[in-house]
């Protein structure tokens, strides 16, 4: 469902990358102000866009952006960001582009989609496929219903669950099967566990506080065999703009976000291929991507997990390389010409200085990574610093300046959050397979088994 937008074919005649939209010009507004949403709103900056970026802190570095005018709202999840949307809509003569950056602001966004209708134009798909897409057992679900490549995995709410861990092979790692709990606090983002009895102990921990959890099995690999496609899609799944890239470090490692990263081209036509099938499938309409895990033993591609109705964290690297994917989108959507793509001849490196020195660090102190851990000699490229926009790249330095004077500071900078040391004690635990009672399933995946004050703006 897209609001409230008529639907737009492909353009026929592309257009050069530095677009040139006519008076009046459609803003893009962009919600939230991390390294993410500064990299996008310079990607449409820079082409002519007029770009208001909206978050609830006003001294983000993103805010002091050359290319966007800082809109401050009260929250960035929940009704109260669509509260701060109307707001804004309502200081604007016309319906901007929304573009979302985090998993709470397409929950959002999507239940309160009549509110939206004729203010904003987004495209997304209808509220079902969201719910079954954000939540991990549901998009395990629907890809094991549907024979995509995923690695084999059971839902856990309480301790009648253990008796699953029978049907996986171990190692295997827990996640939340709702983000936001790792987010709150409430759950590690990834936690791996080497048997039975491991896993076990960690969740009899983590159910304490997050009582929805998925175990899947481990796939053996680096940091470098995970695998991105990132892509916009238009009307009726229509690939407006795609890209593929692979990791080359993660914070924390293995499991963490994208620390540095470059493109793909190599697989490129199997992941575009696989990830078009998939969304096809799923009736996924917007901006989403899917990241890969190539297992090491025998070269096979496994789908981790998908994002969807927002852009990825290291949506950045696809413009480095060439494909200008929110440019894409917000000229498709508008209805002008598709800019030209500059791909170039050597792939650019993405990196985010934070996460990627911290796993440069973490890699030293463990040993031998200028021997095992050299990244590839390309030309590199980061959010927190652009010549032609100066000022949020002093702010970014002068944070991590500050935080740096702190002995705690410098405990966060080398070891990640969200690990879960009250596991430990009890590893000893036997794996108990007593037959599992039925539970009640929670709202995303039951919906998926179905069938499956304002701050001042200048513009």
């Amino acid at each position: 469902m897209r609001l409230p937008l008529e639907a737009q074919p492909a353009p026929a005649n592309p257009a050069p990358a530095n677009i040139s939209v006519g008076v009046p010009k459609t803003h893009a507004v962009i919600v939230g102000g991390d390294a993410d949403g500064l990299g996008i709103a310079r990607c449409l900056g820079k082409a002519g866009v007029p770009v208001i970026l909206v978050d609830t802190d006003a001294r983000r570095p993103a805010m002091h952006s050359r290319y966007v005018s800082p809109f401050v709202v009260k929250a960035l999840s929940s009704q109260t960001l669509i509260d701060g949307l109307l707001a804004l809509r309502s200081r604007i003569d016309h319906r901007p582009l929304l573009f979302l950056t985090a998993d709470p602001q397409v929950r959002a966004v999507s239940e309160e989609r009549e509110r939206l209708a004729g203010a904003f134009y987004i495209r997304l798909p209808e509220q079902r496929c969201i719910r079954q897409l954000l939540h991990k057992l549901g998009f395990q679900h629907f890809a094991v219903r549907h024979g995509f490549p995923v690695p084999r995995a059971v839902g856990v709410s309480d301790k009648n669950d253990f008796v699953k861990f029978a049907e996986l092979q171990f190692p295997a790692v827990i996640k939340p099967g709702n983000k936001e709990l790792y987010f709150g606090d409430k759950a590690p983002r990834a936690l791996r566990v080497r048997s039975c009895e491991e896993a076990v102990a960690a969740c009899q921990v983590i159910l304490r506080e997050a009582r929805d959890l998925i175990v899947q099995e481990w796939i053996e690999g680096r940091e470098s065999d995970i695998y991105f496609c990132l892509q916009y899609r238009g009307e009726h799944g229509l690939t407006v703009s795609s890209f593929v890239g692979r990791k080359l470090r993660c914070w924390p490692p293995q499991t963490g976000s994208t620390a540095a990263c470059t493109a793909a081209p190599e697989v490129e036509s199997e992941l575009q291929h696989l990830t078009k099938a998939f969304f096809d499938k799923a009736q996924m309409v917007g901006m989403c991507s899917m990241e890969f895990k190539r297992d090491q033993r025998t070269g096979k591609f496994f789908m981790i997990e998908p994002t969807v109705g927002r852009t990825d964290w290291q949506e950045e690297v696809a413009v480095i390389n060439g494909v200008n994917i929110p440019l894409d989108a917000y000229c498709y959507e508008v209805g002008i010409p598709l800019p030209v793509g500059d791909r170039h001849g050597h792939s650019v490196r993405w990196i985010y200085p934070p996460s990627y020195f911290r796993s440069v660090a973490r890699s030293a102190l463990r040993g031998g990574f200028l021997l095992r851990r050299r990244l590839p000699a390309l030309r590199t490229q980061n959010p927190c610093w652009s010549s032609d926009d100066l000022v949020p790249s002093a702010i970014f330095l002068l944070e991590w300046l500050r935080k740096l004077r702190s002995p705690v500071r410098w405990r966060e900078f080398l070891y990640q959050r969200g690990q879960v040391s009250s596991a430990a004690p009890v590893c000893g635990t036997q794996c108990s397979l007593e037959p599992a009672q039925p539970q009640p399933a929670s709202p995303e995946s039951a919906a998926l088994d179905t069938r499956s004050p304002h701050g001042t703006l200048h513009i």
